[in-house]
This record gives structure tokens, sequence and C-alpha cells, in this order.
């Protein structure tokens, strides 16, 4: 155990020199060294929402919309599936959870179950990954069906929802610049969004409450908006309002076709920019969307196309040409701001439910430097304490075990910053224990070295033979705190996950230092000096 390869030597002290220089930056003022290149000591420690302040927002989504819709969309296959089969009914519409209507003629009922059970064989992935089937058909009555959706097709359908929304959200909240947001799904249907170093929580809010469907319609010219205000509106038609306000302060409102001629999940790209300085988002779509946005702009020059987005209608420009390069300007009373958001949210893709804030909490930054203030002071009084203990109790080799001690600690930062890792209260209180734990390894392995001198064994052979009998004992330590950690990890959240990463890391460095620095001072002093005695 005391020969020690050269290689092995300036490897060790290249690992040491390499965790100091990385810690390093940690003690400057924040972005001191953002100009440098990646691959050098630049990165600092992301403070977590409990040391640097910030917004903790809780949503819900709203799966009921997420349900009914799909309900809808059974509504119209089978209605488009009897019209098919020419077969006359009554009562199509969505009641009480379930499509409901029955056949005119009893005597069809065999013939429309048959049609219904081939409608909807397709089946859904239940939450164990198994085929299962999605509509369960039931007959009522004599001509009566009823179609619901099962249940674990509705689970299938809301995991679904709150995981893409929480995807969806995540894309929105790194366009934002952002920086180690937590996003994590809390429940059945709630995210927790936890936003350390927000300044702005208002504009963040308002880009996560907004659904951002962007869909394209034509103007309804043919028929009166005066007549579908009072009440009759055109089949195929719909009333829609609009952002800006007449003259009495109310919504404008457009007549359009129900029919979406280009969807929004066409967009590949939208930016804001400037058009007879005014600020508009230009926008892109992919070679469908362009197709399609094409074809509407080629067969309907003259006429206005509205642009609805959730529901309200962001402009209804007049087709001139058509627009034959899928690309196009959404221009309106936008403020620079504005367009940049609107552009954000459409590059990040709309949400596929509506969603709604339960809980907000904002963080001050003067709370977390009290925490951070504290964290120091602990983290102090454990160093000198241990640092202290150490001298009295061995001495030279606790010198030794202090110097390896202040590795460990830089080697922790370095790696904290290395990774990026967002460093919380509780992380604090990992690295707190990692200090106290750092020496644990020196002192079994101290105490051997001085049992073997006890025999009488000669210094090099004594600390030969402590180090040897006393690693698999620390091995056995430093692994059953590793398991517990990474339990912690894996079934934990937030705090324990930021407490159990800095604790991971603490152990993999004590056990470097310990068996690797401390080891190598040792040897090279052993060598140098050649004691009679040990000074242990």
């Amino acid at each position: 155990m005391i020969n020690i390869p050269t290689r092995n030597r300036i490897l060790i002290a290249l690992v040491c020199v390499l965790g100091v220089l990385y810690a390093v930056p940690n003690f400057f003022a924040k972005n001191t060294f953002s100009d440098l290149p990646e691959w050098l000591p630049g990165k600092q420690i992301n403070l977590g929402l409990d040391l640097q302040g910030g917004s903790h927002l809780l949503l819900k989504v709203d799966t009921k919309t997420v349900i009914a819709e799909r309900l809808t969309g059974v509504e119209d296959s089978v209605r488009r599936m009897l019209r098919g089969a020419k077969i006359r009914y009554k009562g199509l519409g969505v009641r009480d959870q379930a499509v409901v209507f029955s056949a005119r003629d009893p005597n069809t009922a065999d013939d429309v179950e048959a049609k219904l059970n081939e409608e909807f064989k397709a089946s859904t992935l239940n939450q164990f990954g198994a085929p299962t089937k999605e509509i369960n058909i039931e007959v009522v009555g004599d001509g009566r069906f009823s179609l619901t959706l099962t249940e674990d097709a509705v689970s299938a359908r809301i995991d679904s929802t709150v995981e893409q929304s929480i995807e969806i959200i995540r894309r929105r909240i790194d366009e934002t610049g952002t920086r180690e947001p937590t996003i994590q799904r809390q429940g059945k249907a709630r995210i927790l969004v936890q936003l350390p170093g927000v300044d702005d929580p208002e504009r963040i809010k308002k880009l996560l409450g907004k659904t951002a469907k962007l869909n394209f319609h034509l103007v309804d010219q043919t028929n009166s908006l005066d007549g579908a205000l009072r009440g009759s509106v055109p089949p195929g038609s719909m009333v829609v309002p609009s952002e800006d306000l007449d003259a009495t302060g109310q919504p404008l409102k457009y007549l359009v076709r129900k029919r979406i001629r280009v969807g929004g999940d066409r967009l590949v790209d939208a930016q804001a920019t400037f058009q007879d300085n005014q600020p508009v988002v230009s926008f892109r779509f992919d070679t469908v969307g362009g197709r399609k946005f094409g074809d509407t702009t080629k067969d309907n020059v003259g006429k206005l196309l509205a642009i609805v987005l959730d529901k309200k209608v962001i402009s209804a420009p007049r087709v001139n040409e058509p627009i034959l390069g899928g690309s196009g300007i959404i221009s309106g009373r936008f403020t620079v701001q504005e367009a940049q958001d609107l552009a954000l949210l459409l590059r990040a893709g709309a949400l596929p439910a509506p969603i709604t804030i339960l809980e907000e909490r904002t963080v001050g930054p003067g709370l977390g430097q009290d925490s951070i203030d504290a964290g120091q002071i602990a983290s102090i009084i454990g160093l000198v304490l241990v640092v202290a203990y150490m001298i009295v109790s061995y001495g030279l080799f606790g010198i030794m075990a202090n110097i390896a001690l202040f590795f460990n600690i830089s080697l922790i930062i370095a790696l904290l910053s290395g990774l990026q890792a967002t460093l919380t209260l509780p992380g604090i209180a990992g690295i707190v224990l990692t200090i106290g734990m750092a020496v644990d390894a020196n002192v079994l392995v101290f105490e051997r070295i001085r049992e073997e001198v006890a025999n009488g064994r000669t210094p090099i052979s004594s600390i030969d033979a402590g180090y040897r009998r006393a690693i698999t004992t620390i091995i056995d330590a430093n692994l059953t705190t590793l398991i517990a950690a990474v339990l912690l990890f894996a079934f934990g959240s937030g705090p324990i996950k930021g407490f159990a990463i800095t604790l991971m890391i603490g152990i993999g460095t004590s056990m470097f230092t310990a068996i690797m620095v401390t080891r190598l001072l040792i040897v090279l002093w052993l060598r140098r000096v050649r004691p009679a005695t040990l000074p242990i």
C-alpha cells in the first residue's frame, strides 16, 4: 500500500489541482468568468429557489377538458359512421360523460352495434403498457346506445396530457432563459414549477397560463354577423371575439367558419420582428402546413383569413394574393414584449389542456441570503472543529488529513460547478455532513496504524498494514451510506434529491482524498524523512 507508481502520483496531483481551479470561480462575483471558453474553469454553482429566491408555482391541468374533447371526437366519428352507412338516428350528443344516441329503426340496432365495434376496435395502452379497449359500447334499450371511455383509457389520456403539458411548460420556461428550473409532476394532474432567480413572475404566469392553440379560419362573409349575434348562428360557423375593442369598449366579434384551414401544430418556427416599424410575429410552416396554407390563400384571394389564438381573433387580414412560401406575418397591436412572448409560445407549442395556478409563493433573495450565511457559518464551524480534532488527536498525520480535507471540499465544489447542479439548503446540509464524514476513513486508518505500532511493527510495516487492513472497513462503511443516498435520490423529490446528490458526491471525493491523497502525502513524507518512530 505504500508503493504508489509515478503516473498515479501525477494523476492524483492533477485531479487535486483541477479541483481547486474549478472551485475558485465560485468565490468571485457572478458571471466574472462568463467570457471564457466552456472547457476552461469558469462555471459557478447554480443556487436553488431557497438560496437565491424566485417563484414557486403549483399548477393544475384541466383534464376534464381533455376527456370532453375526446368524447366530442367520438361523437363526430359516430355521426360520420352513421351517415356513411345511411342509418337514421336521433338524439346524438354528449351527456353525462357518455356519447348517446338512438337508432330511429330499432331493427337496425344489431347492424349499428356491429359497425360501432368495427369503428372503435382500436385499443389504447393501460398504465402497465398492455393494450386495452378504449371505448365501452352499451346497448341501453331498443335502439339506444351509450359510448363511454374505459377507466384505462381515461387514465392513459390524463397521463399523456400531464406529461405533454410538462414538456411544453419546460420548453416555454427554457425559452425565457431561466436556468435550472424544477418542473415535476405531483399527484394525478398537478405540476410543481420552481424558478430560481426569476425577477418577473407575472410574465412567467402569463406564459404558463396561455394554452396557445393557434388556428387559421376563413371569415364567414356570406352570412350576417348581426344575425349571428342575435342567436341565429349559421351551421358550420361560430362567433369568435377579438382582442380589439369597438367604440363602446367591448371586444369586436367575428363570424368565422368552424373548419380549421391550417393548425398551429404545423408551425416550425416563429420569431418577433418589425414591419413598418411595428412589432409583428413572423411564422413558418412545415411542408404539409405550407402546402395547406398556400392552397387556402390561393383559393380565397380577396377574402378575410382569421388568425385565432386561444379562441380569440388576433387579426383577420385580407388575402391579397396567394402566399406559397409557407410563411407569413401575424400583426396586431403588439408591444415588443408581447410579440416576443407570442413567438415564444408558438415555438414551444400549444398546451393540450388549460392550466390553472393553484398556489403561488415568491421567495425573496433576502431569505435566501440568510440561508446561505447560516450554511456558511455551519460549514466553517464544522470544518474548524474537524481540523482541530484531527491535529490534536493525530499530530502530523492529522495535518496531512486536513490537507486532504481541503482538496475534498474543493472537489465537491468543482463537481457541483462542472455538472451545473443546483445547490439547495438541504444540499448545504449534505456538504456539512460530508465534512464531518470526510475524515472517518483517515481515523480508521490512523487507529489501525497505532495498533500496529503498539504491536511492535516498524513504521513502514505499520503504515502498510494499517491501510491494507482498514480498506475493507472503509469501503463497507461508505458503501452503506452510498446505498442510502441512492435510495433518497430515487424515491425523494426536490430538496431530498439535492441532499442525496451532495452526499453521493461527498462520498466519492472523501474516498479519493482519504485513500489516495492522504496516503500519497504520508508516503512522500515517509520516503523523505525515514523516521524511526511515527508521530501519531
